[in-house]
């Protein structure tokens, strides 16, 4: 296992300026890596820099074992990102990462740490309604139809299994890791929550997401996005205005 050091460098992408006003602390789906944030700071305010989370058993953390339960994962978390939280900060979390991101501010309460000015979760089922996860006890083959349902993958990893013989063990250890996690902890939340759904999206559906509102005290809302779990480019332009707009509303100041 790598010192602490060592997986921060390897764990933290800055993508644009690594300081400003306000750090956007990103998390990616299952399966993912960073490289789905790489071009959000061209879409963002300048003051705003975007630090993305590379979770291990991918990419430069091929070689560490990926978690397959959000305890350890989230005390990790809590380590590598302290250095960047010195800021006023907000989360985003796309389908797994949405989970990660709620489990991590519970952690950070908890702890009495700093918390986000604002969460922000996009195509995951509303975690208090404990909705089965397809693909983690299943077969290969079945985790690989449950890929094609959802959309997203690039056709090249289904035609080279050297690919899929990569890619496949991250993925189940990140849906075993939302599979187990139970229910979501509690008092809600004291943080503004905002959500973002795809209409088409069966897995996280609108109506699954709206529940996420159990999450909070304090404001909730709920944007649609044209489209399935993963979002077309004008969806995510449509993430980064909300996003833009609402830590503008919440910036210190």
């Amino acid at each position: 296992m790598p010192d602490l050091l060592t997986r921060r460098e390897r764990a933290l992408r800055y993508f644009g300026p690594a300081t400003g006003r306000v750090r956007l602390v990103c998390f990616h789906y299952a399966g993912g890596t960073t490289a789905m944030f790489r071009d959000w700071p061209k879409r963002l305010p300048a003051d705003v820099s975007v630090v993305a989370v590379q979770l291990p058993g991918r990419d430069t953390r091929s070689d560490e074992d990926p978690h397959t339960r959000m305890g350890p994962l989230v005390a990790e978390l809590v380590d590598v990102l302290s250095p960047v939280l010195d800021v006023p900060f907000a989360f985003y979390g796309h389908s797994m990462g949405a989970r990660v991101s709620l489990w991590l501010t519970h952690a950070l309460r908890a702890l009495g740490g700093p918390l986000p000015l604002s969460l922000f979760v996009a195509s995951s089922a509303a975690p208090a309604l404990m909705t089965r996860v397809r693909g983690w006890d299943e077969s290969d083959d079945a985790l690989v139809q449950y890929l094609r349902d959802l959309g997203g993958t690039p056709p090249i990893v289904f035609e080279r299994p050297d690919l899929l013989e990569l890619f496949l063990p991250a993925l189940r250890a990140d849906l075993t890791v939302v599979a187990t996690s139970g229910p979501p902890p509690r008092p809600a939340l004291d943080v503004p929550l905002h959500v973002f759904s795809g209409v088409d999206d069966e897995e996280a559906s609108p109506e699954r997401m709206a529940a996420w509102s159990r999450e909070t005290v304090s404001t909730f809302t709920h944007d649609l996005i044209a489209g399935g779990h993963f979002f077309a480019p004008e969806g995510v332009a449509h993430v980064l205005n909300a996003i833009e707009t609402r830590l503008t509303d919440t910036r210190p100041g």
